[in-house]
């Protein structure tokens, strides 16, 4: 399952500095995988936190499916770039920790939670705590935290930064799968355009302050494009 977002007339700021965002109208159909890229500070997470719910709109409005986004819910799941597990914790206990506010059974809990986590590699590591670990299987439950509550929009606030290159590269394998095989709505948030171009079918580039859209370009199928990776660094003026 999956939803679709809208952002419409949109800005954003936070108390009485100056705005953060300004954005006329996006779309995000259901089902796909977009990138949202750019600098530091140029608004990137504040889209993430709107569409969340974590931030609130100073103009326009944010829908996920036929519903205006008030504040966070179940059918949008996030995942950050710290993994904000519970040391004291098991794997499979972080994720049924995050189920609770489901309101589901305890066997219900622990179903989805093994669950998740085999679904992301990770179902011989469930008794382990968070301190045995490596940093790229505590992503992985961060990652099996989220889709437990099987959600329809996955958010994903770049994270893989704090990944070495090869587990960065194992998990974007991983999260191209899941979302094959889910058809979950995504947004990643990103700096890297090679991580942007590996794994979305949409690049959506913010730039400014406030931040805007400096240009929405479609991914081709197959190997990454080299032409358009040098258009995207063209409008990040970082070529």
């Amino acid at each position: 399952m999956s939803l679709g977002v809208r952002l419409e007339a949109l800005s954003a700021g936070y108390g009485s500095a100056a705005p953060v965002l300004e954005l006329t109208d996006l779309e995000f159909p259901p089902g796909s995988f977009t990138a949202l890229l750019g600098p530091s500070g140029c608004g990137k997470s504040t889209v993430l936190g709107l569409v969340a719910g974590f931030v609130r709109p100073t103009a326009g409005r944010v829908t996920a499916g036929s519903e205006p986004v008030r504040g966070p819910g179940p059918e949008r799941g996030v995942v950050f770039q710290h993994y904000a597990l519970f040391p004291w914790r098991t794997a499979r206990g972080n994720v049924e920790f995050a189920l609770k506010r489901l309101g589901l059974p305890r066997a219900e809990r622990r179903r989805r939670a093994l669950a998740a986590l085999a679904e992301v590699g990770l179902a011989e590591g469930a008794q382990k705590y968070p301190a045995q670990l490596s940093g790229g299987m505590q992503q992985r439950v961060a990652l099996a935290r989220a889709l437990a509550a099987e959600p329809e929009v996955l958010l994903m606030d770049e994270p893989f930064g704090a990944l070495d290159a090869l587990t960065r590269t194992r998990m974007q394998s991983l999260l191209r799968e899941l979302w094959q095989r889910r058809g979950t709505t995504v947004l990643f948030v990103t700096h890297d355009i090679d991580e942007a171009l590996a794994l979305a079918g949409r690049v959506i580039v913010l730039g400014g302050s406030p931040g805007r859209v400096l240009a929405d370009h479609a991914v081709p199928a197959g190997p990454p494009d080299p032409d358009l990776r040098a258009l995207i660094a063209r409008h990040l003026g970082s070529e």
